[in-house]
């Protein structure tokens, strides 16, 4: 049953009997982040480092470059970033470093970080308040079809879930320059999912869970369409499909069976396939 036709007793548009084992789903997650679980900075930690691991273990981490941002809890404004030098396979929950918007670092660490790479994150956590968490990658896939001129195509259901919000972003050389702050800013818009033309893909979300969520779907979509493009001519589908298929995908598909079903499953793959992250 989708979005359209969901019955009020259910959550999200979740059947209520999924509905009510999430909260068992996520306490089931608890001990990942050991005896400080209570701890809101600490669980954000723990769940930015996850998103580095996981990057690295779907293959689209780009050595040390590229940056994923959480912004913690509370009323500073300050947020984790990966400590430059490091690959994300080695990000631990302790080792990230504390920012603020201004990618000042904040509390002690031996570490530091490339300002540079915080100059595209720090705006979109400016400008809005529902990105917590702000994912950018490099990947082939990503590249190739963000040097594309239509972008991402309407070929698949993937690409759908995507396509109904997604923005770009013209290309103006390595991001160094803090007056392209304003422009991402401006053509990003309400926007969740991003093409960074000539450069990478980009996703937001309220959650270490929505963002990775948006970001599995975005890459899958990109490696689908370059395939299919190696492939004959290609089946698009209508801009009412596209609408169809955004509203039976997002928001609840996103926020519901991303964050709610499928992060404590990646939790559980992170400490099973890349132990420590949590350290």
């Amino acid at each position: 049953m989708n979005a359209h036709t969901s019955k009020p007793d259910q959550a999200q548009g979740i059947p209520a009997e999924a509905a009510a084992a999430l909260p068992g789903l996520m306490a089931a997650a608890a001990p990942i982040y050991g005896e400080r679980v209570g701890d809101a900075e600490w669980r954000a930690r723990v769940d930015c480092a996850a998103l580095y691991r996981l990057i690295a273990l779907y293959g689209w981490d780009d050595m040390i470059f590229t940056h994923i941002s959480l912004r913690l809890p509370g009323p500073d404004h300050h947020f984790l970033i990966n400590p430059y030098g490091f690959l994300f396979d080695e990000i631990t929950a302790s080792s990230l470093v504390k920012v603020d918007l201004d990618g000042n670092i904040v509390e002690p660490t031996p570490y530091f970080i490339n300002p540079a790479g915080f100059t595209i994150h720090s705006a979109i956590h400016a400008a809005r308040e529902d990105a917590v968490c702000v994912l950018h990658c490099h990947t082939d896939a990503g590249v190739a079809v963000s040097a594309q001129k239509r972008g991402l195509l309407p070929i698949s259901q993937t690409a759908m879930a995507c396509t109904a919000d997604l923005a770009y972003h013209d290309y103006e050389g390595v991001a160094l320059e803090l007056d392209e702050r304003e422009r991402l800013v401006a053509d990003l818009g309400h926007h969740s999912f991003m093409l960074l033309r000539n450069h990478g893909t980009l996703t937001v979300g309220d959650s270490a869970a929505s963002a990775f969520m948006r970001m599995f779907y975005l890459e899958r979509a990109c490696r689908m369409q370059v395939l299919a493009q190696a492939g004959g001519e290609l089946l698009e589908c209508d801009n009412g499909m596209e609408q169809r298929v955004r509203g039976q995908t997002a928001p609840a598909f996103m926020k519901e069976l991303g964050g709610a079903l499928a992060w404590p499953g990646l939790l559980r793959k992170v400490a099973r396939q890349s132990p420590g992250f949590n350290s």
